[in-house]
């Protein structure tokens, strides 16, 4: 059975595929397309059924990653079917948390900028870019991009515990 992660963030169009996108590569890059899936899915049913903010698949695609997506929000139910829960900022987290059936599933929600050691960790969350310019779709990859290695390092530590 595949590790699976899913990233989520408030509208599941700017933050959260773009993690899912960047995540995904590094997967592939390591050869672990088999073993590791990926996806993401919003707090919030807003914009369900719609492709990425347009601005983030054009730094997506600037940056060499796919940019294919449809957002969805996150149900409850899906906890059971998933390993990690990855939250973009600390609103999401908690959110996340609440809406966890078990304590278990509640500790498989963790922030994604927890995976990054250079990250201020009195400042994890990832900024929504929503509301600004392409300054800050780009400061999203950069954040994604570096939290994204110490994740997949996480997750490979994880599947080797399943295989011992």
């Amino acid at each position: 059975m595949p590790y699976r992660v899913c990233f989520v963030c408030t509208g599941n169009i700017c933050r959260s595929p773009m993690a899912e996108s960047v995540f995904r590569a590094r997967v592939a890059d390591a050869g672990l397309s088999g073993s590791v899936v990926a996806d993401s899915a919003g707090t919030d049913a807003w914009h369900e059924g719609e492709a990425a903010d347009p601005r983030t698949v054009a730094v997506l695609r600037e940056h060499g990653y796919g940019t294919a997506h449809t957002a969805r929000r996150f149900e409850r139910d899906r906890f059971a079917g998933l390993d990690l829960v990855i939250a973009l900022d600390a609103g999401h987290l908690g959110d996340l948390r609440r809406l966890a059936p078990t304590p278990e599933d509640a500790r498989k929600v963790r922030l994604l900028r927890s995976y990054d050691p250079a990250a201020d960790p009195d400042d994890l969350d990832v900024p929504d870019p929503y509301y600004g310019g392409r300054a800050g779709f780009e400061a999203c990859l950069e954040m994604v991009e570096a939290a994204s290695d110490g994740l997949l390092a996480a997750v490979q530590r994880d599947l080797e515990g399943r295989t011992t």
